[in-house]
């Protein structure tokens, strides 16, 4: 009999406490919660009242167009609802054996409406997403058309003057069999650009507004800048949102109700994507107050801007993108883009002479331009940031909204630029004195009683600004600054502080010269890593001046057994640290307990830091972007996991929707070219979607074969990496957990094709008797003997033949990686005589030895020699060479934070080698030497280090993955 569903009613205990919305099963849990969440001894909870004061808009703006007018909606009140007010909390069961469950929010239930806003009832079916027929490709003729159009101008990328090369080729080769060159799809380049123009759907047109300076003009005339016209190029971003919730495409990963989520067991809460956050269901609290508003569904906009550069080498060429995204679609949908971040605007980057680019007037005229466009862009938004309006949904419903200005994506400069505060201060806190907070409220009270000069010297405030959130209801940009690992942690407290420290200290303790020497070995030592997938290698160490966000994060994974022997354990622990803080918080889904681990961490960071100002490296810790650590709990409860707002999500977004499309133009005032490119590209997405809506782009694409039927999960390459083969991401959220499968096709002759040719080509001289145990282990699973036991006589001899492999593949869930929509991954691990023409390439694995016990106790670590398969009883039994590591130790180092294994010999001094089916491989592992104090020899490359040395390393900062599993 199946299982029957758990009944939701057993959620009826009520927390009575103010501001708690827990809700409980049993008496026992709710006495737990009370006793850890509201001792009777806490603090007394702290009510903030509204702000009194509105600050007035800047003069450099006219009346009519000025976007600062502010009617004062925009103002909080922080008080909780009363509970006798609050309608019983929904929850829900899900996950496997419904381990999970979700309290969700009583009044914002984003219940579906027919088009005239009036609910349905529930179950009510909706409408049918399109109207059209499941034949009808307009503006296309056919499936072929679109294909085509979408391959030129989407994948391929194929410039005008070689679209019509090809077109006349194929017209060409028409004409030369006789053939009707009506057959030719589109007649030139003009064609396709009219064809893919014509597309109703996805059409959000660009505007464009001019701002001037319009403030008082110095006695001696106006300045040059003061006399231009700056132009800001946008699309509506209320019809760009409208897009996004009406896409099919994720409509199944879309949050319609702010929530709160919680392990079934233990009453353990955890955040993962963005509705699960406090700010969410805070702000539906709020709106609640409008019994108009309930049913609705909250739509939080998610903003992000940052400055790029296309190219130096042509002149410095900028571009200042604006994108925006909802809170509602999960963290992998956001971090896959998949239409789910939109560039809305490209913001003016005023420019002046040297001589006028740092007076007080234009900074503040720049900054205040900012803040001006952001309000003037974002206005079509604000009536329905208070008046629920009806939006169609991707999954066919429509549903009252209710929007609302959601946190903001930037790295530090754009944070002081968005929160108005002087640099080197903190938008949240004081940079030493975490009491005092930065709110509006408290902003707003200090601009009334203080001149300006106190603001800027003793609270970091620019008083003559005013940020774009005051004109909007429920918003205070202090409270709305998104974390940003990328520019914080990496790119900030790890390779600008921390690793520029360490060359510090190195030449404070042995001066330039001996530094130097030991500088060139750290960089012997990074560069001696040895390959795995997804790892940047440094082949020169970290002797390179461009540093990209990626080569920071790759130098995070092999930076720390580089140090060793050269720097004072202290600062080994610090690195551990920040490493493992980084790691925590990049988490897909953070628990209670990962907040614990986060604390830790941290407290851990500033206890050992102290080293590099006790040796007077430094003489202040009061760094805001390492200072930015102390903010993350509280940013996770507030918005989820931070890995679905780190800038790396819009640095990523700029290859597609900036530097793509300026280097499609001509060059020659590139924006315009630019606009209409992004436009295109949405125009063609937005086909895609529609057509895969209606069933239309099943089965292969014209002009391919697929001779099975059966189709491979979609694979892309990871963004910026197409140079690297070892991984791949992988599209499908129905795959399993966990799979490793042989390469598809054998080495054939290249290779041994037997075992006696094996034992040959590996130096392995009893490779048949590993051979024959393996093989009785597989036909005799439920033999309680140690293989050693056994009489070599009962073990089956093998003489067929046998297939080996230069690689495997593992595809595991991997959510906190670089993956696909489903979390999943796919790594490639080799075992091959010749990589890239080079070396030869054995990677290492975890091989899961016991399926009872946690992490590197459950599992061991081995090298793979070979992959071959053999054929027992008429089926294939895909299996592994290996030798294995030991453990050294039952835990991890305590400097390091990393197990150390080396490598096993069996009792006659020989190499420990065996046999295994790779169902036992979980994934690949990462091993790293240790090296001791001995310097590196140049001779020594990558290739060398698991032959050579005695000790590793398993490097649990080789991925996100591997720190959940090797921690």
């Amino acid at each position: 009999m199946p299982r029957s569903r758990r009944d939701f009613s057993v959620l009826r205990i009520p927390c009575t406490k103010p501001g708690c919305n827990r809700w409980f099963k049993n008496k026992s849990g709710y006495t737990q919660h009370t006793n850890a969440v509201h001792p009777l001894l806490g603090a007394t909870p702290l009510h903030t009242e509204p702000s009194q004061f509105n600050r007035s808009p800047s003069p450099f703006f006219n009346g009519d167009d000025n976007p600062l007018q502010s009617d004062g909606a925009g103002e909080e009140n922080h008080s909780e609802i009363p509970r006798s007010a609050q309608s019983p909390i929904p929850a829900e069961f899900f996950g496997a054996g419904d381990r999970l469950y979700r309290n969700y929010h009583p009044s914002l239930t984003g219940r579906p409406c027919d088009p005239e806003g009036n609910f349905l009832p529930p179950g009510a079916l909706p409408l049918p997403l399109s109207e059209k027929s499941a034949d009808d490709w307009t503006p296309y003729r056919d499936r072929l058309e679109f294909e085509l159009a979408d391959y030129i101008f989407t994948r391929n990328q194929t410039p005008a003057a070689q679209i019509d090369h090809l077109l006349d080729l194929w017209a060409a080769s028409l004409i030369r069999a006789g053939a009707d060159t009506s057959q030719v799809l589109f007649t030139d380049h003009r064609d396709v650009y009219r064809t893919i123009d014509n597309t109703p759907l996805g059409d959000v047109k660009w505007q464009s507004f001019s701002v001037k300076y319009t403030g008082d003009i110095p006695d001696e005339g106006p300045l040059p800048w003061m006399t231009e016209s700056y132009d800001v190029w946008f699309r509506d971003p209320h019809q760009v949102v409208q897009n996004m919730l009406a896409n099919p495409d994720y409509a199944s990963e879309v949050d319609m109700r702010p929530y709160r989520e919680f392990a079934t067991e233990t009453d353990e809460r955890q955040w993962q994507d963005f509705m699960s956050g406090d700010w969410a269901w805070n702000q539906a609290d709020q709106i609640a107050k409008d019994p108009a508003t309930h049913g609705s569904t909250f739509v939080p906009v998610i903003l992000g801007s940052d400055k790029t550069t296309v190219s130096v080498a042509t002149g410095q060429n900028d571009y200042y993108p604006l994108y925006a995204s909802i809170g509602n679609v999960r963290n992998n949908v956001r971090c896959a883009h998949r239409g789910a971040l939109a560039v809305v605007g490209f913001l003016a980057m005023p420019k002046t002479t040297k001589q006028h680019a740092k007076t007080a007037i234009f900074r503040r005229f720049h900054r205040q331009l900012f803040h001006s466009s952001l309000s003037f862009i974002l206005r079509n938004l604000k009536p329905g940031m208070t008046k629920p309006e009806v939006v169609r949904f991707g999954d066919g419903h429509y549903r009252r909204v209710i929007y609302g200005l959601g946190p903001y994506i930037a790295d530090y400069e754009e944070q002081v630029l968005l929160a108005c505060i002087v640099r080197s201060w903190c938008a949240n806190k004081s940079l030493d004195d975490d009491n005092l907070l930065c709110k509006r409220v408290h902003t707003d009270t200090l601009i009334e009683e203080c001149d300006h000069g106190k603001l800027w010297d003793e609270y970091g405030i620019i008083a003559q600004l005013v940020p774009f959130t005051n004109d909007y209801p429920r918003a205070d940009i202090h409270e709305l600054i998104a974390p940003d690992l990328l520019h914080q942690i990496i790119k900030g407290a790890f390779k600008d502080h921390l690793v520029a420290w360490v060359e510090k200290y190195l030449v404070a303790t042995h001066g330039q010269a001996q530094a130097d020497i030991i500088l060139d070995d750290i960089d012997r030592r990074i560069a001696a890593a040895p390959a795995f997938s997804g790892l940047r290698r440094f082949p020169q160490g970290r002797n390179f001046k461009q540093w990209t966000g990626d080569d920071s994060k790759a130098l995070m994974k092999v930076y720390l057994p580089a140090l060793e022997g050269y720097v004072p354990t202290d600062i080994i622990r610090t690195f551990r640290a920040l490493l493992e803080f980084c790691y925590l918080v990049r988490r897909n889904v953070i628990t209670e307990t990962s907040l614990n681990e986060i604390d830790d961490a941290v407290a851990r960071f500033h206890q050992y830091r102290e080293i590099f100002k006790d040796t007077e490296i430094v003489s202040t810790f009061s760094l805001p972007r390492q200072h930015s650590i102390k903010h993350y709990n509280t940013l996770i409860r507030l918005f989820g996991a931070p890995n679905g707002l780190c800038s790396s999500i819009t640095e990523s977004k700029h290859i597609k929707a900036v530097k793509e499309p300026w280097r499609r133009s001509s060059r020659y005032k590139a924006l315009g070219q630019m606009l209409v490119t992004n436009q295109r590209l949405d125009k063609l997405t937005a086909s895609r979607q529609d057509f895969y809506a209606r069933g239309m782009l099943n089965g292969t694409s014209p002009g391919e074969h697929d001779d099975t039927g059966q189709h491979e999960p979609p694979v892309s390459s990871p963004p910026g990496e197409d140079e690297n083969e070892d991984f791949d991401i992988i599209d499908d959220p129905t795959s399993v957990l966990a799979h490793v499968e042989l390469a598809k096709t054998p080495q054939g002759t290249k290779r041994a094709r037997s075992i006696p040719e094996l034992s040959t080509e590996l130096c392995i001289p009893d490779l048949a008797d590993l051979v024959r145990c393996f093989l009785f282990e597989q036909s005799n699973p439920e033999d309680a003997r140690d293989p050693t036991e056994v009489p070599l006589l009962e073990f089956p001899h093998y003489r067929g033949r046998i297939s080996v492999f230069n690689s495997a593949s593992s595809t595991f869930h991997a959510p906190s990686d670089l993956s696909g929509i489903g979390g999943m991954k796919r790594e490639h691990i080799r075992a091959c005589p010749l990589w890239r023409n080079e070396c030869a390439r054995n990677d290492c694995v975890f091989v899961i030895t016991d399926s009872n016990a946690r992490g590197m106790l459950g599992m061991d670590v081995a090298r793979v020699m070979a992959f071959f398969s053999l054929r027992q009883h008429g089926r294939p039994i895909p299996c592994a060479v290996v030798r294995w590591f030991n453990r050294v130790g039952n835990a991890p180092d305590p400097d390091t934070g990393m197990w150390m294994v080396k490598p096993a010999f069996s009792a006659q001094n020989t190499p420990h080698f065996a046999i295994i089916h790779i169902d036992t491989i979980f994934r690949a592992a990462h091993l790293l030497p240790v090296f001791g104090t001995v310097p590196l020899s140049p001779s020594i490359k990558f290739h060398h280090v698991l032959d050579i040395f005695k000790l590793f390393y398993v490097n649990k900062f080789a991925d996100h993955h591997a720190f959940e599993i090797a921690s």
